[in-house]
Formats: structure tokens, C-alpha cells, sequence
């Protein structure tokens, strides 16, 4: 077994009696160990007290700070009642064109600081399964010696990769709080069950330009944010598949463990913010499984869906009350396609990036279904997650409306259907035209005759 620490290369015996200051001398300065251990220390004393894969005490941190420095935090105390009296007008408007009954339990007017907080928890559910796995992936497949070599150190970066990705996640947030609309803009439940929350001073600047009424676009955005929390109340399954389908990706994360040798070269010990960004550098990213395609196809297509059953039943709702509500709607259209906040953040944190092909198709579904089968029937395909489409069904809308109907009917009255099903079975069956076994035909080759 080697005795060579794991990540540094044996001596060359040319090198012996060389000085650590003269050229092709060991680089490693024991003396600067003290300074880079105070400097850790310092780093972690300044991160609070979050354990796990992510420090999220950091993560909070760096967001509230950056959101600060943008300014515009806050919004005007008459905004908060004309958020609750746009949801209210929402609601009435949605009833009429949805099966799902309103989830709405409180609106409220949310600052950026407002929706980092409120939104934290839920970010910690899904990006906990991808950081935990990154983060052990790459120690499991060390070898027993590295391990033992590398002794508390592994403590060490595990705290370092905490802080890694708290850092990218606090980033993240910023960017977000600063931009997002909605509590579920991103096509997620990331806010508290049945709270329909606006953000008026990201939607104050999102209405510059637009020729718009500001009422109009508020009242709009309440549209889409009460048929989003109609969907994630009365659909109980929903939200626990969205973050079961990140938890699968998760499990199959793997890590090239020859990138490993490559980040023990770009480490400086004397300076531990190299780490930090060595972790971040992309040396360690998982390898993408046929397994975690599945599962990236899987989710994109659940959100896809999500956003294209609002878009349909927020456009029945509002169209004939709002004059600009196709303009907005396509704004909105457009600003997803461009990489809006939510496609940015999912393929920085969780790997996935929303295509806007598949939300236009998974509108094109929703509404041809409407149209034929009706409200009832459109909405009925949310009680189970076998009825609901998927990735293929979005290539071909009318074959999967079209199967929808007969399954239903099959539902609705199994008998006919079973009967239905044996017609079509005798009627498939090709007429038997070979002679009975037990009565062979006169005259046939090769039959024993027997006379009387």
C-alpha cells in the first residue's frame, strides 16, 4: 500500500535535497498551516451554524445581503389589500372555468425578504437530495487508504461543499426574489400550502413598458396565482411527485473520480477560498444515467403541465375581461422562453432546464381535451397519476384525447365496455379452417384404414 497522501504525487529522488524555495522544490509551505487553518476558521464562524449538504444559513445570508444591495425591498402599505382584493376577483373568474375549487386561503403581498424566507424551506427539500449525493458521491468512491490519509480534512470539505453550494444557492435566491412575480412562478409549491402571495414591487417594475394598466397586470398574475394553488390544494399527490422525481434524480448522481487528482491540483492550502472554488469549478459534476434522463424528462414534463393546465384555464377566465390579457400572456410566453428565473435556477441547482416547446404543447393538450371531453372531465385527469400525460403524449395530443375518451367510457360502464372488447376480439379472430384432429378426411395420405 502506498504512503502517499491521496491527490499528491511521489517525490522525485532528484528533489531530495532540494529547498522548498528552489525551483522544482516541494511547493508545500508547512509554515503557512497555522494561517490557513485561522482562515478557515474565520470562514466557518461567519456561516453560521447550518449542518448538512448545504449551509442554508449562508445561503439565506448572501441572499438577504445581495437583495439589500439592490434596493426596493419594500412596497406600499395600500399594495397588501390590492393583492387580497386581486385574488378575490380572480377567484370568482376561475370558478366558472375549472372543476378544482379555489385553494386559496390567504393572499398576501410578499417583499423579496418576504419570499426568501417563506420559500427557504421548500428550496431545502430539493436541493437536499442533489447535494447530499454530490457531496458523498465523490468521498465514496475514494479509495480506504485516501480516506485514511485524508484523515478530518474529509469533515473539512464536507463543510467547505456545504458552503459551496449554500454560496450558489444564496446567489440564486438573490436573483430570484429580485425577479419572480409569484409564489409559484418557477411552477412550484414553494410558498405555504394555500397562501396565494404577489410580489407588487417586482410586479411594479415588470409593468414598465407594457402599456398596460398596472390593475390589469396585478389582477392577471392573481389569475394565475390562484388557479396554480387551486392545482397544488386539490391535486394531493402532485406535490410529493414533484420532489420524489428530484430525490430519484438525485440517487443516481455519480462522480468521475478521476477529477478528483485534477482538484487536489487546483487546491492552494495557503488560501482556503481555492477550495471553495475548485468545488464550484464543475470538476466534480455528476454524469448524467439513462436513469436520471428518465427522471429529468419526467419532471420537466409534470411542470410542463402544471404551467400549461393554468395557462389554458387562466385564459378562459380573464380574456373576455381583460383587454390585454393575450399580450400579457404571451409576455409571459416569451419571458420563460428567454430563460426566465425559473428554467436559470433549476439548471443551476437541480440540473433541469424547462423547454418552452414542451409548456406550448402541454397548453395545446389541456385545451384540445376541454374542448371535446369538457371541464369536468379535463380537470379529472389530476385525481390520478396514471391519468395524467405523459412526454409522448405531448408529441401526439390527439391520439392521447382520443384513448382519454375510451378509458373513461370504460370507467363509466364496464360491462359495455367489456362486451365491446370480445366483439372486437371475435371479429379480429380468423375463421379455423383446418379439419377436426378426431374426424380426418378420406382418403388422407398416410391413414390406417381398417376393414370390416
Amino acid at each position: 500500500m502506498s504512503d502517499v497522501p491521496f491527490g499528491f504525487s511521489p517525490q522525485d529522488p532528484d528533489d531530495r535535497d532540494r529547498r522548498p524555495e528552489e525551483p522544482g522544490g516541494n511547493p508545500f509551505d508547512f509554515s503557512q498551516l497555522g494561517a490557513m487553518l485561522s482562515q478557515l476558521g474565520a470562514m466557518f464562524s461567519g456561516a453560521g451554524t447550518s449542518s448538512g449538504p448545504v449551509n442554508y444559513d449562508l445561503a439565506k445570508q448572501i441572499a438577504l445581503q445581495q437583495l439589500a444591495g439592490k434596493g426596493g425591498m419594500g412596497f406600499a402599505p395600500d399594495q397588501n389589500s390590492a393583492v387580497a382584493d386581486a385574488v378575490h376577483l380572480a377567484e370568482m373568474w376561475l370558478d366558472p372555468v375549472t372543476a378544482l375549487p379555489a385553494g386559496t386561503t390567504k393572499a398576501e403581498g410578499w417583499t423579496a425578504r418576504d419570499w426568501v424566507e417563506r420559500t427557504l424551506p421548500t428550496w431545502q427539500r430539493l436541493c437536499d437530495p442533489v447535494a447530499r449525493r454530490m457531496s458523498g458521491a465523490w468521498v465514496d468512491a475514494m479509495p480506504a487508504e485516501a480516506k485514511e490519509a485524508a484523515g478530518p480534512l474529509l469533515s473539512m470539505l464536507g463543510q467547505m461543499g456545504g458552503m459551496a453550494f449554500g454560496s450558489q444557492l444564496g446567489g440564486a435566491l438573490a436573483q430570484l426574489g429580485s425577479e419572480v412575480l409569484t409564489s409559484t412562478e418557477v411552477g412550484l409549491p414553494l410558498g405555504p400550502e394555500g397562501t396565494a402571495a404577489l410580489l407588487p414591487a417586482n410586479i411594479e417594475k415588470f409593468t414598465e413598458g407594457l402599456e398596460r394598466p398596472a390593475s390589469e397586470v396585478l389582477v392577471f398574475l392573481a389569475a394565475r396565482e390562484a388557479a396554480h394553488q387551486r392545482l397544488f390544494s386539490h391535486v394531493p399527490w402532485l406535490r410529493q411527485r414533484l420532489l420524489d422525481t428530484v430525490e430519484e434524480f438525485a440517487r443516481g448522481i455519480t462522480v468521475d473520480t478521476s477529477a478528483l487528482e485534477q482538484l487536489a491540483g487546483q487546491v492552494d492550502p495557503a488560501n482556503p477560498a481555492s477550495i471553495e472554488e475548485a468545488m464550484k469549478s464543475g470538476m466534480l459534476e455528476p454524469q448524467t444515467t439513462p436513469e436520471q434522463k428518465a427522471a429529468l424528462t419526467r419532471l420537466e414534463t409534470l411542470l410542463a403541465l402544471v404551467e400549461g393546465w393554468v395557462d389554458v384555464v387562466v385564459a378562459e377566465a380573464v380574456t373576455e375581461r381583460l383587454p390585454g390579457a393575450e399580450a400579457l400572456r404571451e409576455t409571459l410566453r416569451r419571458r420563460r422562453a428567454s430563460g426566465g428565473p425559473a428554467e436559470q435556477t433549476f439548471a443551476t441547482l437541480v440540473g433541469l432546464e424547462l423547454r418552452p416547446r414542451r409548456h406550448r404543447s402541454a397548453a395545446a393538450l389541456w385545451k384540445l381535451l376541454g374542448d371535446q371531453q369538457g371541464i369536468e372531465q379535463r380537470d379529472s385527469v389530476w385525481e390520478h397519476p396514471d391519468l395524467v400525460p405523459t412526454a409522448e403524449d405531448l408529441d401526439d395530443p390527439m391520439e392521447f384525447v382520443e384513448r382519454f375518451g375510451q378509458t373513461r367510457k370504460a370507467l363509466e360502464d364496464p360491462i359495455a365496455e367489456l362486451e365491446r372488447t370480445l366483439r372486437e376480439a371475435e371479429a379480429d379472430t380468423p375463421p379455423d379452417d383446418t379439419p377436426p384432429a378426431d374426424k380426418p378426411s378420406d382418403g388422407e395420405p398416410g391413414q390406417d384404414k381398417r376393414e370390416d
